[in-house]
């Protein structure tokens, strides 16, 4: 029953449309077709110049990180879990070169740790500490096992303790 109303109301909408087509001029279609492909070209141009490289490389990341399940993540947690990856590649930790090398050339200095946790100095241990133990929940080895993410857990794991001794012994 649901189908055919359904069907029915979308004949009549089509029919409206195509004979109000059918009875405007040619010239008050070409116009309203310009005036459309403006406007699309200029908020094209805006999402563009305002969007830049994260405007294709985020959307493409939320579809990745829901293939990867891993649990409970919501968009802002994916959205620092990327700025994450984002810088731990620019530092060159985050490659899979290094993945398989020693971790005596892994340190974190406290400027990248204070980055990685998504810090300001002068923040107290709590705050370390909390910010810390919810990420290590999102992205632990235990938690997430269809995903390597042993690498992530040990750099976050490394930051926190970077800065607890530096800033708070």
């Amino acid at each position: 029953m649901n189908l055919i109303l359904i069907g029915t109301i979308i004949f009549v909408i089509i029919y409206l449309l195509l004979n109000a087509f059918a009875r405007a001029s040619s010239k008050k279609i070409a116009l309203t077709l310009k005036k459309i492909a403006v406007y699309l070209s200029l908020i094209l141009a805006a999402l563009f110049t305002l969007g830049g490289k994260f405007l294709f490389s985020l959307p493409f990341l939320f579809v990745l990180l829901s293939g990867l399940k891993i649990k409970g993540f919501t968009a802002l947690q994916m959205f620092q879990l990327w700025r994450l990856i984002q810088f731990l590649k620019n530092s060159g930790r985050f490659s899979q070169g290094q993945f398989n090398k020693p971790q005596g050339s892994t340190s974190v200095s406290i400027n990248e740790a204070y980055k990685l946790l998504g810090l300001k100095k002068g923040c107290s241990k709590e705050e370390v500490l909390k910010v810390a133990k919810k990420l290590q929940q999102k992205i632990h080895p235990d938690k997430n096992t269809d995903v390597k993410t042993e690498e992530l857990s040990k750099l976050v794991n490394q930051a926190a303790d970077k800065i607890i001794k530096t800033d708070f012994s």
